[in-house]
């Protein structure tokens, strides 16, 4: 396994961060203590979740079954970084969502119960606040890191410009603001090209890219046989139509390179110096594996134009869209 910091910060985390959103509503928790124990020993450090993940009247239940599993011992919690987020709302009461201070030390406290453990190393904001000033948050969170509760912040779902508002903030505090940003990111979604990318590196943030895959769109989906037809309807169907060419080149290439359309993508993602680790959440141990494979996947200069060549990315704004 390859490590490297987390944007500015001292921490070393894993170049593949496991995602557990699946934990629960998805995968069975024996089943996901089991992936959880092979992603340790094959060296991933790097743990994701959220207070909200568990599935529909089941918020919280994806932090407990993590939290068991530390509870079990063996140098689990000591072996991980463990990230968690809070924004989404816990419960139908006005004061369990966003990020009041109120809301800070209660999601805190309910996450660090869930998990069984006595702090978080990054704690996340799942989403920007509009309605709370920064002021109030830095505060809050200062008073958590000053407990021992928390080490390090980091955003989720952020504008470009929300990351500066957030280290602007910051930095007239002289506290130490955001270390990381959690956005979507793949050979099929590149908006973070324009602004969030070169903001997160002007401000030292290491960017987390979800949704690798895009949902499954670029593990291979036009085979026969690959799964694709769970994935026929909605948004999903649309965006298939939408990128059918795109993904019919992109899963010849794969062919080309003698590789898995998803460890192409994913290997991709790796070669991109603003990224420090995508999150991959797998279902089962088979996709934990597959991801591991990417990690081994070299992509040569001649392999990484040809991807650009079938999905054309951004410049940096704004001469992305002007002179």
């Amino acid at each position: 396994m390859q490590y490297t910091q987390l944007g500015r910060s001292g921490l070393k985390v894993s170049r593949l961060c496991l995602g557990t959103m699946n934990f629960g509503p998805h995968t069975e928790e024996s089943d996901a203590h089991a992936i959880m124990d092979s992603a340790l020993d094959s060296g991933i450090n790097f743990f994701d979740t959220a207070n909200v993940y568990g599935g529909t009247g089941h918020r919280g239940r994806t932090e407990e079954i993590l939290g068991r599993w530390f509870a079990a011992g063996g140098g689990r919690r000591e072996r991980t970084v463990l990230a968690t987020k809070l924004y989404g709302s816990m419960s139908d009461r006005p004061n369990e969502s966003r990020l009041s201070a109120l809301n800070i030390r209660r999601a805190l406290d309910a996450s660090l119960k869930r998990l069984q453990t006595d702090y978080i190393d990054l704690y996340q904001f799942h989403h920007v606040d509009r309605k709370t000033p920064w002021e109030e948050i830095w505060q809050a969170t200062d008073v958590a890191v000053q407990q021992g509760k928390i080490l390090y912040s980091g955003s989720s779902n952020f504008a470009g410009w929300h990351i500066a508002q957030a280290q602007e903030a910051a930095a007239r505090r002289h506290t130490y603001g955001l270390v990381s940003e959690q956005s979507i990111y793949n050979l099929l979604n590149r908006n973070v090209e324009r602004e969030v990318i070169p903001a997160a590196q002007h401000y030292g943030l290491g960017l987390i890219p979800w949704s690798p895959l895009q949902g499954g769109l670029l593990g291979g989906v036009l085979r026969e046989g690959r799964g694709g037809e769970r994935r026929t309807e909605g948004r999903a169907l649309e965006a298939l139509k939408q990128h059918q060419e795109q993904l019919r080149r992109f899963e010849d290439f794969a062919v080309e390179l003698a590789q898995e359309p998803g460890d192409v993508a994913l290997a991709w993602l790796l070669h991109q110096p603003a990224v420090t680790a995508p999150v991959v959440g797998p279902r089962t141990p088979d996709q934990l594996d597959a991801a591991l494979r990417a990690m081994d996947l070299a992509l040569d200069a001649g392999a990484l134009q040809r991807l650009d060549e079938i999905f054309p990315g951004y410049r940096t704004a704004p001469e992305d869209y002007a002179w």
